[in-house]
């Protein structure tokens, strides 16, 4: 449990001086100003006092408990501190300078001996190198922390490692008049984690939603189990810097080489329910919607106006972002003409026009509230100089207070002109933003975590038809003979005993072998050169396509042995398949676990780069989602008079090789490319196996 940090009852500063600008010093002030409500201990041997607070010479001559104590010192100072705070019986220990394991190896060793010496005592370290917490609650007032920032009581929490864009954040949503619950900083985190201060969040009732900001997922699987929890109660909303592709590293299948620098962190995102943001202005624009407005229950919106321009930009954001506008019920565009101004067009968007009243609004809002066939309402609000503009804001105001379906407006005015409007919309919890797309962002933020509280998990498919023991003993003797690569007949022998279609093939040494193969399979055939280091065959010449004779076979085989002198040298003898269309499959091993990859194949599949990836096990709704989220989804539905491919089979495919790779943990990297897919059959005729 955190309550200690986030509650402390009595706060003590290591090193607090009378110096303006000392670190400890500033806590002491941020703590006095803040008006925390527990104890203030000033540790200081050589002073008597600290911003007006009695200091004492040691943790040990403190006459109560300590819950927190910030160690504002110089790092090789820290591990005796940390002895004396264990026999005080403190329990968390804010690490707040550097010098640590940033520096290189000497940093790294006083840092492992602060974290022994914690643990011999039980202590929590939070930190190094990092700012600590606040907590803003009435009965807590806790600033722990260094930053200026002094938030007004809120339901955001913030969790950034970097102290530089945890302040930022926390400003900004200072600036826009959102307050925060709890804010936490942890810089190195070398001991309280991520993952266990959003647990901590996610329990806290007075947390409405979660900021968080990371550089990346120290321990995948645990962030991941405990972030899926807590989207259940709470938003989380993220951005992660350092994404940045410097190039993927050399890799011996088209799935290794396609998956981004990235890609791990939003298949974490995106299984867990985490939204996600890609600057800190819009970051900061989620958490604020969060706070005053209720999740819609789809992705219907009605719109209202009395400017049009702004409402066609809103429009737009709002269709690419998923949201429908749909047509109103008969009964409320009946309403709508009764009331509006005869000139107005009765439809959603609803246009008041310039000259709308209060009454208007105020009846184009109830007809939206009332319409089973919307979800929210997005208004695009200008202030006319000839308008009662403060009642047309007391009536959204109003509206609002019901909180039945979110309001978002966006806010076309001078907000020194038009002041008491934007007060009353202010504290009427509207959330207004100063442009069109800022406000349909927003509304499409709301809709997207009401999408995530609805969606369904799916079924995990466990095949048994299967042949592990086999697959486990090709896979032993592959490592245990120093091969990074199994060879085409184990790779083919693997699919065969996971159910994976393949196209008839046999394993041939010499030309004559490969004619007898070939007439056994029937032409026409495919010829491949097999040997550990070939890579991308057709590039060099092993690949030869459609062959229709035995002397075409002969010929094929004897050109590649020619090519290739390898001692390892062997010929797949394959069924060449006519028409369809080319898919590819894998899988790669990333620190969080297995991922599994579908998408266009061949050549596509690295121009196109048209492939999508989740984090395995799948479960079929993922599927289903990943084939839809393709560009090129159509063509596999069928477009223009072809026809598609066999979707429920692709989906199976994809699930046991789902189960394959999580089987068969020493499976690194895997390509099925191309699958050959028809209308009502698919073929794997290509693929490679790295251990």
């Amino acid at each position: 449990m955190l309550d200690a940090l986030f509650k402390p009852k009595a706060v003590a500063v290591v090193g607090a001086s009378q110096k303006e600008f000392n670190m400890g010093n500033k806590i002491i002030m941020n703590l006095v100003e803040f008006g925390f409500k527990g104890h203030i201990y000033p540790i200081n041997p050589n002073v008597d006092e600290v911003r007006g607070v009695k200091a004492y010479k040691s943790i040990l001559d403190v006459p109560t408990d300590v819950d927190v104590v910030h160690l504002p010192i110089p790092a090789v100072s820290v591990p005796q501190v940390i002895e004396e705070c264990g026999q005080k019986n403190v329990k968390f220990v804010i690490l707040n300078g550097g010098g640590f394991a940033e520096i290189g190896p000497a940093g790294k060793a006083i840092e492992d001996e602060c974290l022994a010496k914690a643990k011999k005592y039980g202590i929590r370290l939070f930190g190094p190198n990092c700012q600590g917490i606040i907590n803003a609650s009435p009965e807590v007032r806790a600033y722990c922390n260094f930053t200026f920032t002094r938030p007004e009581p809120g339901v955001v929490s913030i969790i950034a490692l970097s102290g530089g864009v945890a302040e930022l954040l926390h400003q900004t949503l200072y600036r826009m008049g959102v307050g925060t619950r709890m804010y936490a900083s942890n810089g190195n985190a070398r001991d309280v984690s991520i993952p266990e201060i959003i647990e901590y969040f996610g329990n806290d009732e007075g947390c409405h939603v979660i900021v968080l900001y990371i550089e990346g997922i120290r321990d995948p699987k645990k962030f991941l189990a405990v972030s899926q929890e807590v989207v259940k109660k709470k938003p989380i909303v993220v951005m992660q810097a350092g994404r940045s592709k410097a190039g993927a590293d050399a890799a011996a299948t088209h799935t290794g080489a396609l998956v981004r620098k990235d890609i791990t962190s939003d298949l974490i995102f995106e299984k867990a329910g985490i939204l996600t943001f890609p600057d800190e202005e819009s970051l900061c624009q989620a958490a604020g919607v969060f706070t005053n407005q209720p999740i819609p229950k789809g992705n219907r919106v009605g719109v209202i106006t009395n400017a049009a321009g702004p409402m066609v930009i809103a429009s737009d954001f709002l269709s690419n972002g998923g949201l429908q506008i749909p047509q109103l019920s008969k009964k409320s565009e009946a309403i709508l003409r009764e009331t509006l101004h005869k000139e107005v067009t009765v439809r959603n968007p609803i246009d008041v026009l310039a000259t709308g009243t209060p009454e208007h609004f105020r009846t184009a809002l109830d007809v939206l509230m009332e319409d089973d066939t919307i979800d929210s309402i997005f208004i695009s609000l200008a202030t006319p100089f000839f308008v009662d503009n403060v009642n047309v804001a007391r009536q959204i105001a109003e509206v609002n207070q019901k909180k039945t379906k979110p309001i978002v407006v966006a806010l076309q005015t001078d907000r020194t002109v038009f002041a008491e409007p934007v007060r009353i919309l202010k504290e009427g919890g509207v959330s207004c933003f100063d442009f069109p797309s800022s406000a349909s962002k927003a509304l499409i933020t709301l809709t997207r975590y009401g999408e995530v509280l609805k969606r369904k998990t799916g079924k995990i498919k466990h095949f048994r038809d299967i042949e592990k023991a086999k697959v486990e003993g090709i896979v032993n003797a592959a490592k245990k003979a120093g091969q990074k690569m199994l060879s085409a007949a184990d790779a083919y022998t693997v699919l065969n005993a996971y159910g994976i279609p393949v196209a008839d093939w046999e394993i041939a040494s010499s030309a004559e072998e490969a004619k007898k193969a070939a007439k056994k399979i029937g032409f026409p055939v495919t010829i491949k050169a097999d040997f550990e280091s070939a890579a991308h065959k057709s590039d060099m010449g092993g690949v030869a396509l459609n062959l229709k004779d035995g002397k075409a076979v002969r010929e094929a085989v004897k050109k590649m042995a020619r090519t290739f002198k390898s001692t390892d040298l062997k010929f797949l003898v394959q069924k060449f398949l006519h028409g369809g269309k080319e898919l590819i499959v894998g899988s790669k091993t990333e620190e969080v676990g297995k991922l599994v990859m579908c998408g266009m194949g061949g050549i596509s599949a690295e121009v196109l780069e048209d492939v999508v990836f989740r984090l395995s096990p799948v479960a079929d709704i993922e599927v289903k989602q990943m084939l839809s989220s393709l560009k090129t989804a159509p063509i596999l539905k069928g477009i223009r008079g072809e026809k598609g491919v066999d979707e429920k089979k692709l989906i199976e495919v994809i699930q046991r090789v789902s189960q394959l790779v999580n089987d068969i943990p020493a499976i690194q990297e895997m390509d099925l490319n191309p699958i050959i897919a028809f209308e009502d059959r698919l073929f794997a005729v290509d693929v490679r196996i790295c251990l």
